[in-house]
């Protein structure tokens, strides 16, 4: 009897003692950029921010996923690109003409101020990517 009153104690404190999951916003590399629009707003060519893979990119290695919003002026747009790993964002850490900032290395309050001076309404916390 004690010593499964002992075991069943164990197990209990180690299940109160579990980590909580990530918050799915938080998964994954992430950046965050502000690109020139591109496309012709047609069904084959539709209007999405440069570097945005179209069709749906299928390399697990490459951007799996972005969610964006387009800037006041309409010409360009700020994303929020998402990779398994940090070597897919090569083509934007190169580009210097694009703002990159790299969620996680980048406070938030660097990332917010600098999307205002492109988004008067950017808000950091109601925007973003939910990766499963």
């Amino acid at each position: 009897m004690s010593k499964r009153l002992i075991v069943g104690l164990l197990s209990f404190v180690c299940l109160l003692s579990a980590q909580r999951r990530v918050d799915p916003r938080n998964t994954y590399n992430r950046i965050m950029a502000v690109v020139p629009i591109t496309g012709k707003g047609i069904a084959a060519d539709p209007k999405r921010p440069e570097y945005a893979p179209w069709p749906a990119s299928q390399d697990p290695n490459g951007i799996i996923g972005f969610y964006w919003i387009p800037t006041d002026d309409g010409k360009s747009a700020i994303v929020e690109f998402v990779a398994r790993n940090r070597a897919a964002f090569s083509p934007l850490f190169n580009d210097k003409s694009i703002q990159v900032y790299e969620k996680g290395r980048v406070t938030r309050e660097i990332i917010e101020a600098a999307m205002k001076a492109f988004r008067k309404d950017f808000d950091y916390e109601k925007n973003g990517l939910v990766m499963p």
